[in-house]
């Protein structure tokens, strides 16, 4: 019987293997890569965080960007940085490679999310948020690149691009075409890199709760707390009175 149990746990361990095998082969799920990541955290205050991940040979097609498309080229840090920086952003900037490619990952901190279409990296969305009565809007079109070509960099057509946005507050409505809110508060927009390069749009539109989860979160946990006080001086109370209602009783003879 043992014997059986056992070759049913390989059996199954086997296909899980073969399925997560399956989906980083096709470059689906988890392990899909983008040559293009661009990740936004975003604040109710309208301050925001965006990551970009991408190749040096897409942000010289996508963006434009002055760039050395040869993966043996020295690539300076600083003037990389400082192709993210603008008024009111401040931005840190990685090296690494992939396929034998050079990636740049780049991280743009600024004070206000409308101040990213003042930026080259972000200059092809426009962006808006405000307060629109109970709830909050986040809008942005990605539009065409500016970048320019690159005759002898030859895509596969298999490269997808990505826009992920984190939001602070709950949503309640958002036309994501995957239709899923991934962990309650992210979401995601792909395209495939040859449909970015044509210019195909990518319209993002998200309704938020005015409160932060944080928030929401900090209320019911102090909410808990003050139930659990409450109880427990209830209780210390009710066992004080049922003590002294026994002790004030006189035994008969």
């Amino acid at each position: 019987m043992l014997s059986g149990v056992v070759a049913r746990v390989r059996a199954w361990a086997l296909l899980l293997l073969a399925l997560c095998s399956m989906a980083g082969c096709s470059g689906a799920g988890v392990f899909r890569e983008y040559e293009y990541d661009e990740e936004m955290y975003l604040a109710l205050d309208g301050s925001v965080t965006v990551n970009v991940t991408a190749s040096v040979a897409v942000l010289i097609a996508l963006r434009g960007m002055d760039l050395d498309p040869d993966p043996s080229a020295r690539i300076d840090r600083d003037q990389t940085r400082a192709l993210f920086e603008g008024r009111g952003a401040r931005a840190t900037v990685n090296l690494a490679r992939r396929d034998l490619r050079r990636f740049v990952r780049a991280r743009v901190r600024a004070d206000s999310v409308e101040q990213l279409s003042q930026l080259a990296p972000f200059a092809w969305s426009t962006y808006r948020f405000e307060r629109r009565g109970d709830v909050f809007q986040f809008r942005q079109v990605v539009g065409p690149p500016s970048g320019r070509s690159q005759d002898d960099l030859q895509w596969t057509g298999r490269e997808m691009v990505r826009f992920r946005l984190h939001l602070p507050s709950e949503v309640v409505f958002h036309n994501s075409p995957s239709g899923t809110v991934l962990r309650g508060n992210i979401l995601e927009w792909e395209q495939s890199l040859t449909d970015r390069l044509a210019g195909q749009p990518v319209e993002m539109a998200v309704d938020l709760e005015p409160e932060s989860i944080l928030s929401t979160t900090l209320w019911l946990f102090g909410s808990t707390i003050v139930a659990a006080a409450a109880t427990l001086a209830f209780a210390v109370w009710w066992i004080a009175r049922q003590g002294r209602g026994s002790g004030g009783a006189v035994p008969r003879s």
